[in-house]
């Protein structure tokens, strides 16, 4: 028996169903993360005072509700963290019912492999791209230039890379997942793969600071991700085609 195709409003409820869904757990995450952003503000900082001699390791506010402001923020994006793996599924949930039964069976290792690479961005960030990136910009203009950071800026550079590096991060679980339902194949993406080398490289001029060093360590664990993904996608096409024993 056929499955008979949701009315069009009836995708949109739903995908509003799940937006609020994706607000509610926000709301309690961030409120979780509320609680623990003084050590988050002060892990969060640490790559910047690395960069820069104890006597001048603080950051300024200009505005009188900057400094509040920053510690809500803290809080969101930790929610953000938080509630990755709950977002992931909500994702999966909307588009699932479009999929074959075998396919399904793909929730669970799309949403663990999507929060792992997620992780993995940041941390990519955080721990080489950030402080190679500070250290570089602090001492182009010493010593004529003295750096006054203030909570602002800083905060928001932090968790643009952190958001966006972990979202780039994601690239080879989206390729293999596409692979997976078929809408994508090997064939193809090795015919088009000078096109997605040109992709990369344009997302990590974007993503990265504007220095040839991060753009760079942009670039190759994204290439490394595409050119794994694709040797992953060949044996998944190859064992599907094989012919299978008695």
């Amino acid at each position: 028996m056929e499955k008979q195709e949701k009315p069009f409003w009836d995708h949109l409820e739903e995908l509003r169903d799940r937006l609020m869904n994706c607000l509610y757990m926000l709301l309690l995450s961030s409120l979780a993360g509320y609680f623990v952003r003084i050590p988050i503000l002060e892990f969060l900082k640490a790559p910047l005072f690395a960069a820069l001699p104890p006597e001048k390791r603080h950051l300024y506010f200009t505005g009188l509700f900057e400094s509040f402001f920053n510690h809500l923020q803290i809080s969101v994006i930790a929610g953000v963290f938080l509630g990755s793996p709950f977002y992931l599924y909500q994702i999966w949930a909307f588009v699932s019912p479009g999929l074959h039964q075998r396919e399904k069976k793909l929730a669970v290792p799309f949403i663990a492999a999507g929060t792992i690479f997620f992780f993995l961005g940041a941390a990519f960030a955080y721990y080489l791209v950030l402080p190679l990136g500070f250290k570089f910009f602090l001492e182009f203009g010493a010593p004529l230039d003295v750096p006054m950071i203030t909570v602002k800026e800083y905060f928001a550079v932090l968790f643009r890379l952190l958001l966006l590096f972990g979202a780039s991060f994601e690239l080879p679980v989206i390729m293999i997942l596409l692979a997976k339902i078929g809408l994508i194949r090997y064939e193809t993406l090795v015919a088009h793969r000078r096109t997605a080398v040109i992709a990369i490289t344009v997302v990590s001029a974007f993503i990265a600071p504007p220095d040839v060093m991060s753009m760079l360590l942009m670039m190759a664990p994204l290439y490394v991700f595409y050119e794994g993904a694709l040797q992953v996608i060949r044996f998944m096409e190859k064992d599907k085609t094989s012919p299978r024993k008695p």
